[in-house]
């Protein structure tokens, strides 16, 4: 009898196993990345490429090499991603795309940032334009017309000047 109630004792413990259940990760992709010059194409060492996962899930940031490369595997497939790549004197670069494929390259050219606008150097394809955003009329020279005379309204490029006068002010002009 004490051999049955053993062997008993024995196969209940093994049918209920402590620990953890076992989950399989998701399958992953390996991406590739390429960064380059925009103005010669050459490899741009040391760029910090950003992968940022959607859902708030983290982020994972990688440098280039010499070649201007850099590769990750682990990113499941199927998911999206925003990648960004960061390099001194260069713009920031940023996009988003679908992880599809077992495997993916991605290419990036890093442009030089453009010039600043400054209001305070003239701009001959922009109008002038007050606190408000109202276009301000250039100062009338002595004789071209009276003070106290409206300014005239720029002409569109769709309709001729004579067209424009004899439309009322108050109705709104088709954009």
């Amino acid at each position: 009898m004490a051999v049955l109630l053993a062997v008993s004792v024995l196969s209940a413990q093994e049918s209920h196993k402590r620990g953890r259940k076992y989950k399989v990760p998701p399958p992953t992709s390996r991406v590739d990345v390429t960064v380059l010059r925009g103005e010669d194409e050459k490899p741009l060492e040391n760029a910090a490429v950003i992968f940022h996962l959607e859902g708030d899930k983290g982020n994972m940031e990688l440098k280039t090499n010499y070649d201007g490369k850099t590769f990750i595997d682990v990113l499941p497939t199927g998911s999206k991603v925003l990648l960004q790549v960061i390099a001194r004197g260069y713009q920031t670069y940023g996009q988003s795309f679908d992880v599809d494929k077992d495997q993916m390259a991605i290419e990036v050219k890093m442009n030089r940032p453009g010039k600043q606008y400054s209001i305070y150097e003239k701009h001959a394809d922009t109008p002038r334009t007050g606190g408000t955003g109202e276009v301000v009329a250039p100062e009338a020279k002595d004789g071209d017309k009276p003070a106290d005379a409206p300014a005239a309204a720029p002409e569109s490029k769709d309709k001729p000047a004579e067209a424009q006068k004899d439309q009322p002010k108050d109705t709104p002009k088709p954009q």
